[in-house]
């Protein structure tokens, strides 16, 4: 196993069975086939973010075909995931083109991959759906699933699902609460119906953009060629604790949580790797989105379809911010307290103004090459962790293109810990993992 393991990186490649189109089980009614893109969509990437599960557990009851059958179950609940983005990009027409859903095998067996893994994270990009790589920016919109699934079979049992789903019209939440509830269809039988609300759009329609948002920052700037990597980072969550109770009985007026703690943590060796790495303090931005579903004044939306986040800017500056531990934390903790109790009271206008106002100031800094930028995202208490499809809970998961610097936070597999997978620069990743208070906050081979 040892010889194999060390291998993997240059011997592991998938082969591809078969792919077709899944559409709902049954056909969406007429007065469903056009389904309204929100404001709050309009402030998306366009890209198809993957998410991949492992399962180590073997089922031989769990076939290709019943995932295909629960996934189709699913989608006739779930209708505007199975559509296309009209030429307007308004609107879903949600006429059951289906999602992309592709078999494949790969040449290890799951125990190998898992413990290579852990220390050779991006091995996992060997099973992001095929295909979603070559999705540009100028991809045709009407002829592009907006959801692709991957089902990848290891040697002796195991399996890896990856689903990709275009964030134009799918957050974060969205795309989870599909896989845990595409999950349980597959191991229960039953759907649970109506389980999205889908009346962003109705409530907060598309706009005409130009007047209300700035440029994307991106487009102004050359093509990143940068390289990305990614690493796992399992924190200790004894040591977290004792850490949360000095701070708050001292230098805080409040009890921090675990997530602003480890934020605060990866942040501060981040802003420590960029200064090593260009000899000098370089401003820094986080951009931390915060879920409005149930923080909103709309009650209604807890359970909504597509995108409903704002990414709120936090941003370090040398010599106007201290760098102390405590004082990041009362960063991250001001910027988004502020952003949650006015969204509590906000009408739609007054939200919709708010996430405008937070888009702009991200560009404005994100135009400035001078300054490090970076998004941390908690996945936190989502449910994907819970997404047995009959082969148990998903032993190891992985996030993202690697097409950015992201921190993504989730609850680990192994108690109430807190893993973080961090996407960076290659060459910062290089000073970042080396980080001395990082590292006597993590938990080693994890």
């Amino acid at each position: 196993m040892g010889f194999l393991c060390a291998s993997l990186k240059k011997s592991m490649a998938v082969e591809i069975m078969s792919k077709k189109l899944v559409k709902p089980s049954s056909p969406t009614p007429t007065q469903l086939q056009s389904y309204k893109l929100s404001f709050f969509d309009q402030l998306a990437i366009r890209t198809h973010v993957p998410i991949v599960l492992i399962y180590h557990k073997l089922n031989n009851s769990i076939t290709d075909e019943l995932l295909e059958e629960s996934l189709s179950e699913t989608l006739t609940h779930v209708y505007p995931s199975a559509g296309r983005i009209n030429k307007d990009r308004r609107v879903v027409d949600c006429l059951d083109q289906g999602v992309a859903f592709i078999i494949g095998k790969v040449n290890c067996q799951v125990e190998d991959f898992l413990e290579q893994a852990r220390k050779e994270i991006d091995l996992a990009n060997h099973f992001w759906p095929q295909g979603i790589k070559d999705v540009d920016d100028n991809y045709d919109f009407a002829i592009t699933p907006l959801v692709f699934v991957q089902v990848t079979r290891f040697e002796c049992g195991g399996l890896a699902l990856s689903v990709a789903a275009e964030h134009i019209t799918i957050d974060g939440f969205t795309n989870m609460k599909f896989i845990y509830e595409w999950a349980k269809v597959c191991r229960l039988g039953i759907p649970s119906i109506n389980f999205f609300n889908y009346d962003l759009g109705d409530i907060f329609p598309a706009r005409e953009t130009s007047r209300i948002l700035k440029p994307l920052a991106s487009l102004a700037i050359p093509k990143d060629t940068k390289t990305y990597v990614a690493k796992r980072f399992v924190f200790n969550e004894a040591s977290i604790s004792k850490l949360r109770d000095k701070i708050a009985n001292g230098v805080l007026s409040f009890k921090p949580s675990r997530v602003e703690m480890i934020t605060a943590l990866l942040w501060r060796a981040l802003i420590r790797a960029s200064q090593a790495k260009n000899g000098r303090l370089r401003p820094s931005l986080m951009s931390f989105p915060v879920n409005l579903r149930g923080k909103a004044s709309v009650p209604k939306l807890a359970n909504a379809f597509g995108n409903f986040a704002v990414e709120v800017p936090v941003v370090f500056t040398p010599n106007e911010t201290n760098m102390e531990f405590h004082n990041l934390i009362a960063l991250i903790r001001d910027a988004t307290d502020k952003t949650m109790v006015f969204s509590a009271k906000a009408s739609n206008d007054e939200l919709v103004s708010m996430a405008a106002n937070l888009y702009n100031m991200t560009q404005e800094w994100e135009a400035n090459e001078q300054v490090d930028e970076f998004t941390c995202s908690s996945l936190c208490r989502f449910p994907m962790k819970e997404a047995d499809f009959g082969l148990g809970k998903p032993c190891w998961m992985t996030f993202g293109l690697r097409q950015s610097q992201v921190f993504w936070l989730y609850d680990a597999d192994c108690g109430s810990s807190i893993a973080a997978q961090v996407d960076l620069n290659e060459s910062l990743m290089h000073y970042f993992e080396r980080d001395q208070d990082l590292n006597s906050f993590t938990i080693l081979n994890n």
